[in-house]
C-alpha cells in the first residue's frame, strides 16, 4: 500500500467509492462492475477492480479448502482486515499493492 496520494490517475468521488466497495465486498461487487462499461472502463476504477476480484476470488477458494475451523477463521479475518485497510486506502485515492497480485495483473495487462 503506498503512502502517498496516486498521482498518476485522475479519480473522482464516484470512482473511490467504487474501488472502496469492490474491496470490502468482493468477489461481488468486482463481478458487477465488469457488467458496467461506463464503470469498468475508468482508469482508476479499473486498476482496483482486478486487484480486488483476484484477491476476493483467491480468500474464497483458499476458504472453500481450508478444514471448518479456527484456521479458516483466522485466515477470514486476516482477509477481512486487508480488504479494510485497502478499502480506506482506495477510498483516499491512493494506489494499492497487494503482493504477487498486483505485479501480476500488471504484466498481464489487466490493471
Amino acid at each position: 500500500m503506498s503512502d502517498q496520494p496516486n498521482t498518476e490517475i485522475e479519480s473522482t468521488q464516484d470512482d473511490r467509492l467504487w474501488a472502496t466497495l469492490s474491496y470490502i465486498f468482493s468477489p461481488l461487487v468486482p463481478i458487477v462492475l465488469l457488467l458496467l462499461e461506463k464503470k469498468r472502463s475508468r482508469p482508476f476504477i479499473k486498476a482496483h477492480l482486478a486487484q480486488a476480484l483476484v484477491f476476493g476470488t483467491l480468500v474464497w477458494v483458499v476458504i472453500a479448502i481450508l478444514p471448518r475451523g479456527l484456521i479458516e477463521r483466522i485466515v477470514g479475518l486476516a482477509a477481512f482486515v486487508l480488504v479494510i485497510i485497502w478499502g480506506v486506502a482506495a477510498s483516499r485515492g491512493e494506489s494499492v499493492k497487494i503482493p504477487f497480485i498486483t505485479d501480476f495483473l500488471k504484466k498481464m495487462k489487466w490493471a
